[in-house]
């Protein structure tokens, strides 16, 4: 999991690789300075790190070091690997290096348009070590993998040599924990396979909670504006594909240890696998709103109409909220645009925490928002509209201002119109008409209120 394009997105692979993003922006410079500055960009002191905030490096450096004291103990203390476990690591890491070269350029495309997590998929590989191999083979291929992805990546040094040790360590941790629940010998009944079963379902749970605790730790002590679930943990989507990722790593450590020739079709498997990655990417770009990680009007509008279909055909009940920030025009002008694009992405983030699965949210533009509300009666609909009010109007939202020094929005307030089908209209579009007259009715009556479009009406002129 990658927090954004400037992380390093070749953090290990499925938990895939957690990554930690700087976020510092270029400097550019010219002649004999560019030069001696590209050339002492990898030295220590020069690193971005020590630009972080102070409690963030603390983190890093001693996350850092408990995880090398681990490494070390770990490494003396594994058996030395027998010939059918380089065999093993050959075979481990030709896969790996045919599925990195050929995908490259897909994965550096994903990286750029990523703009919270990055999921790859090397943990098919690193998995199936961690799972296979010792400790000391575990390390060479997760070092294989790495290597590759800093002549490909070329992140930041030190992103690079934190990610490297979390996939170390993740990988360290999950092998001592299977090998702790041994012996692996798959009868053929199915208490067996059902102990096997939950023995890597507990193992790929370490895995991940070690990049995790890592990542999401580095994650959680930076900016307060980048705090959102999303950022941190990825979408949903990204989970799911992490959880399938670490299958395909047990899968591979299953073919390694019956049918070792089979390991090449799992090369094939995940550069098949990366395509599909990015073409969903693709399809979720162009649905998704960049600003806010919500739904943009096409893709709100196709999964609407999707909805308005459904609800027409069953005779269900079903509403639209259309949520106008109050006086937004007033937080860019005081604080800064930056301010005002936080503001956005903290009320978004909370439109989906105060809603239900089933509703649809998404961005209309500018300062308002979009909620489809299926099979809701008037009652939870009023409801529903009143517990978002609310937490808007609770919010406190920390970024920065004109200058770049902290501040804390607060008591902010919204306008949400209401509009229920059919009863104000049996159209998309009809309903957003009323509920854009909802809104300027709740803006004449004084903000931050609640208000049903009346019957028959059709959007006022505007100011």
């Amino acid at each position: 999991m990658h927090p954004g394009p400037d992380g390093d997105p070749g953090a290990g692979g499925g938990p895939p690789p957690r990554d930690v993003t700087t976020g510092e922006p270029a400097t550019t410079t010219s002649g004999a300075t560019a030069t001696a500055r590209v050339h002492h960009a990898y030295w220590p002191r020069n690193w971005a790190l020590w630009r972080r905030r102070p409690v963030q490096v603390a983190f890093m450096l001693v996350a850092e070091a408990v995880a090398v004291a681990i490494l070390v103990v770990a490494f003396a203390r594994s058996p030395i690997p027998s010939g059918n476990d380089w065999l093993n690591f050959a075979i481990l890491a030709a896969g790996a290096t045919v599925h990195i070269q050929l995908t490259q350029r897909q994965e550096e495309r994903r990286r750029n348009r990523t703009k919270t997590v990055l999921i790859d998929l090397t943990a098919v590989w690193t998995f199936s070590a961690a799972m296979i191999l010792p400790v000391p083979l575990t390390l060479f291929v997760i070092g294989v993998i790495r290597l590759q992805h800093w002549f490909i990546a070329r992140r930041p040094a030190h992103n690079f040599i934190f990610s490297s040790i979390t996939h170390g360590l993740a990988g360290v941790l999950a092998h001592l924990t299977y090998t702790a629940l041994g012996p692996h010998v798959l009868g053929a009944d199915w208490a067996g396979f059902l102990r096997e079963f939950g023995t890597i379902v507990l193992t790929g749970a370490i895995y991940e909670a070690i990049q995790i605790a890592y990542v999401g730790g580095v994650l959680l002590l930076g900016s307060p504006a980048g705090r959102t679930v999303r950022n941190v943990l990825g979408s949903p989507a990204d989970n799911m594909l992490e959880a399938i990722t670490i299958g395909l790593g047990a899968v591979t450590a299953i073919l390694l240890a019956a049918v070792p020739p089979m390991v090449a079709v799992m090369a094939v498997v995940t550069v098949v696998f990366n395509r599909l990655a990015e073409l969903d990417q693709l399809q979720n770009d162009v649905r998704t709103d960049p600003k806010t990680g919500i739904l943009n009007m096409r893709g709100w509008s196709e999964s609407a109409e999707r909805a308005l279909e459904r609800t027409t055909r069953s005779g269900d009940q079903l509403a639209l909220l259309m949520v106008d920030l109050d006086h937004f025009k007033w937080i860019n002008d005081t604080y800064g645009h930056p301010a005002g694009d936080d503001v956005l992405r903290t009320v978004a983030q909370t439109l989906r925490e105060v809603t239900r699965p089933s509703d649809l949210t998404g961005r209309f533009g500018g300062e308002e928002f979009l909620i489809l509300l299926p099979d809701i009666d008037e009652e939870a609909t009023w409801e529903a509209a009143e517990r978002i009010r609310t937490a808007i109007a609770k919010l406190q939202i920390v970024t920065t201002d004109k200058r770049g020094d902290p501040a804390t929005i607060t008591d902010r307030t919204a306008s949400i119109g209401v509009a229920r089908h059919p009863r104000h209209g049996d159209t998309l579009e009809r309903l957003l008409q009323s509920a854009d007259a909802a809104v300027y009715l709740a803006k004449e009556n004084g903000r931050d209120q609640v208000c049903f479009a009346p019957d028959g009406v059709t959007r006022p002129a505007g100011p």
